[in-house]
């Protein structure tokens, strides 16, 4: 016969199923449709950039939709403070009840203008935004539902996965930004609701899709892998650590953009992201101009860059009629330029995609190096490719068991593996060594600095005498998912005084002092009651 204990965790583990299935279907269908609509838009875009390099009459048109599209961006912005950037760091920040949704006014702002700046032809990517709005859409679920602050965060946390699994059509990737990114650790109630909010909503996007008539593609099809000889694997360390150190140099340069865009100073604040806003349009606009290569989130330009992707033909075509490599060069240049500006403005924008495809773009400059060295590397250089891929965009977000998965998941193909464990590796390391955090990090921070969250926080004590059916019966105190912020910092047992640390088992009968520096008291004493009553 089952224990009550049994039975309370049971009920726990199937309500997280059900809500996680919802979250998944409510999720799955927004991001879905989000999109669907982003991939029309950046069609729609590369034509009439294409139509107005070869009619420059048009030019001053389309400066003055640039303009109008800062203008509607500006206001967006100031409407809702929390679509700001890219919106992954909001959500890690929301998964830890640490940021606040207006569930409904944050998913309409954040759809809204991700999709006008992807139509205006700005270098955005569609999977930050998509995270955002299943982050939202997962927020709006627990609401309507009327479910409890713990099971809200869990929410969040599965809408943000399948929001990230639908756009890059990578479940497994999404599942494990759950645990890498949002909490940076791992709870089964995390997993289970990721776990069913990703599934759900993969199958609401593929029934989606094929309603519409439309097929469900890996991500970059045109990349061929050969075994990666052992005498070759020089070239993968050679690659991690150059795409380490872009990757550091990308990194100071975001910041740098920021300190330099925070120097816009004026007495009302709106305005001033109003003109960051403004600016940041007119230099992604004109950027686009030049190469329709830096346009979008870089889907396009990575698949161009495949065997079987028609290297640079048409997507990434300059007017220069420059080589390869220069194109590459230039490229790399203009897409790091203006994602450092996108980063520094606070512009709703993705970049995820982006510092994926500013990998891509400097592994094919690499391989015209290595492939001038050694011929024979030939075969070998969607590998590399794949390899940079990764090793960037691990020193720039750190996130490294994310960075695998996704590549594999990517290609199709688990021959990356070992050269991309190998460059991931050495990446991570480069990056720890220059003593950065994430860019996602580093933003979660400036997030909570402008808002006003540090300011608005107030030192709270709670003490709870652990309940004998509790989920924290029986788990020690780092396998719990605490409040954002809350640390034990003391536990009584009888007689007995403990210092808690993460290895502390926690047992019925417990009484724990919980510190939490919050401006939701109200929110972090009811998380805390249902996990330790």
């Amino acid at each position: 016969m089952q224990t009550k204990d049994k039975k309370t965790l049971t009920h726990t583990f199937l309500e997280l199923v059900a809500v996680g299935g919802v979250t998944g279907i409510a999720a799955g269908a927004i991001v879905t449709t989000f999109n669907i609509l982003v991939h029309e838009g950046e069609h729609i875009s590369r034509n009439v950039y294409a139509y107005v390099r070869e009619n420059p009459a048009f030019l001053p048109l389309l400066f003055l939709a640039l303009v109008c599209t800062g203008l509607v961006l500006g206001v967006a912005v100031n409407l809702s403070s929390t679509i700001r950037g890219c919106g992954i760091p909001q959500t890690e920040g929301a998964t830890r009840g640490l940021v606040r949704f207006k569930w409904w006014r944050d998913l309409i702002a954040m759809f809204s203008a991700s999709l006008l700046s992807i139509f205006m032809g700005l270098s955005i990517g569609a999977e930050g935004p998509s995270v955002f709005i299943g982050a939202t859409a997962g927020d709006g679920v627990s609401s309507l539902l009327c479910r409890n602050e713990m099971i809200r965060k869990y929410q969040i946390t599965g809408g943000a996965c399948t929001g990230l699994a639908v756009a890059s059509n990578a479940p497994l990737t999404g599942i494990a930004f759950a645990f890498e990114e949002a909490h940076k650790r791992f709870t089964p109630e995390v997993f289970i609701c990721s776990f069913f909010s990703v599934i759900f909503g993969v199958v609401t996007r593929s029934l989606i899709y094929g309603l519409l008539g439309r097929e469900v593609q890996s991500s970059f099809a045109s990349y061929q892998f050969h075994e990666l000889p052992i005498y070759y694997y020089s070239f993968v360390i050679l690659s991690g650590v150059v795409c380490a150190l872009l990757g550091v140099g990308f990194l100071k340069a975001c910041l740098l953009s920021r300190k330099a865009f925070e120097k816009i100073e004026h007495k009302d604040k709106r305005f001033t992201y109003a003109i960051r806003v403004m600016v940041a349009v007119l230099l992604g606009g004109s950027v686009s101009l030049i190469a329709t290569g830096v346009m979008g989130g870089g889907h396009e330009l990575i698949e161009s860059l495949g065997t079987f992707g028609g290297i640079l033909q048409p997507t990434t075509e300059l007017a220069f009629g420059w080589s390869l490599v220069w194109t590459l060069l230039l490229i790399v240049i203009l897409k790091s330029f203006i994602t450092t500006v996108n980063v520094g403005s606070g512009i709703p924008c993705g970049i995820f995609i982006p510092i994926i495809a500013i990998g891509a773009c400097i592994g094919g400059v690499l391989n015209t190096l290595w492939t001038g060295i050694t011929p024979n590397m030939k075969p070998y250089c969607d590998l590399l490719v794949m390899i940079c891929m990764a090793a960037f965009f691990t020193t720039v977000v750190r996130a490294p068991i994310t960075s695998i998965i996704m590549i594999c998941e990517f290609t199709g193909s688990f021959a990356p593996l070992l050269p991309v464990i190998i460059a991931v590796a050495i990446s991570y390391i480069v990056g720890e060594i220059s003593r950065m955090e994430g860019i996602y990090e580093i933003l979660l921070e400036e997030h909570k600095k402008e808002t006003g969250i540090h300011e608005r926080a107030v030192r709270e004590v709670y003490t709870f005498t652990v309940a004998k059916n509790a989920m924290a019966v029986g788990r020690d105190v780092r396998d719990i998912l605490w409040p954002g912020n809350a640390r034990v910092t003391a536990i009584e047992r009888g007689e007995e005084h403990i210092l808690p640390d993460g290895d502390t088992n926690i047992q019925a009968g417990d009484v724990l002092t919980i510190v939490c520096k919050t401006e939701a008291h109200a929110k972090i004493k009811d998380e805390l009651e249902h996990i330790l009553r």
